[in-house]
């Protein structure tokens, strides 16, 4: 199946943030803006929501620490109790020091493949890549024709509008 997209370049991050702005407020859908580095605010221009990403963080992490504290609790009280220095075998402060570190882990691993798994950064995927400069000093703002009232002169008259320096149009293959 393929799509019909159009890439506005634009040589500053203030052009490419006053574009987005202006194309969500005409009603188009942005596939995504690509820039050399992170841009303050462009996810907000773009509509984009909050990221669950430290939830999962949080959760896998204390996931993961509680089930540390159990399997250590059972295996110093039930499996394999050894009286080391008169101490109790279920002697939770000399569990903190290891929970802590598996705790760290469980949430920076898990944030890691969270990550991988949402983005669909899959092992052997291609790479697309909107303009050869969007890696050294080109923004590039890419939208979707989303139905069949979009056109394409109109579009490229807003991004030429905002300061784009050139307008592409291309054709996508999407996987199923």
């Amino acid at each position: 199946m393929t799509r019909r997209v159009m890439v506005g370049i634009f040589a500053d991050e203030q052009q490419v943030m006053r574009a987005t702005r202006a194309v969500r407020k005409q009603g188009l859908r942005i596939l995504d803006v690509y820039a050399p580095y992170a841009v303050h605010g462009l996810d907000e221009a773009m509509g984009l929501p909050p990221s669950r990403l430290p939830w999962v963080c949080f959760a896998l992490g204390l996931s993961g620490a509680a089930l540390k504290v159990w399997f250590e609790y059972w295996t110093t009280s039930f499996d394999w109790p050894v009286n080391v220095g008169g101490k109790p075998w279920d002697s939770l402060p000399a569990f903190v020091p290891i929970t802590f570190e598996v705790m760290v882990l469980f949430a920076g691993l898990s944030t890691v493949f969270a990550f991988f798994l949402v983005s669909r950064l899959y092992p052997g995927r291609k790479a697309v890549i909107a303009d050869q400069g969007t890696t050294n000093d080109r923004f590039a703002l890419v939208i979707e024709e989303a139905d069949a009232a979009f056109d394409p002169q109109m579009v490229k008259r807003l991004l030429e509008t905002y300061g784009a320096v050139e307008v592409l149009e291309r054709a996508e293959e999407t996987a199923l």
